[in-house]
């Protein structure tokens, strides 16, 4: 299979694909007399699973070790779901994070007359000037 089906068949782009394969996630690929890339099913499958684990938000170096794990049929599910964990702590404080920055939006947007007029407590708090005045 060459890249444009794997890139049709796990809806990544090439470049993509190439990357995965420089960095390790999947391995080096046969190479056709004319030097193209060859793929196999094994590298849709492989592909499909690190795109998931990235959705996921894994960083590259964990989805690395989710294959690794996912390969070895000796794994002990308690180190999957060590990662995992990790993953879901990071996903809560990123939403408090963003629960944090829609509260302060709201509260400029609701202090926000949105008239003619040019005073603007959304400019005024993002130039920092608490007095109200509205420069350029």
């Amino acid at each position: 299979m060459n890249i444009g089906a794997v890139a049709d068949a796990t809806g990544l782009p090439a470049k993509t694909i190439r990357y995965y394969e420089s960095i390790g996630l999947i391995g080096p690929t046969k190479r056709s007399t004319g030097n193209y890339r060859q793929y196999e099913t094994r590298d849709v499958t492989t592909l499909r699973f690190v795109e998931r684990a990235r959705r996921l938000g894994f960083t590259l170096k964990e989805v690395g070790d989710l294959l690794m794990l996912w390969r070895d049929g000796q794994r002990a599910s308690a180190d999957v779901r060590g990662l995992a964990e990790v993953q879901l702590r990071r996903v809560d404080a990123r939403m408090q994070e963003l629960a944090d920055v829609r509260r302060s939006l709201q509260e400029l947007v609701d202090r926000c007359h949105g008239d003619h007029r040019p005073d603007c407590p959304i400019l005024d708090q993002l130039s920092g000037d608490a007095t109200g005045s509205t420069a350029a």
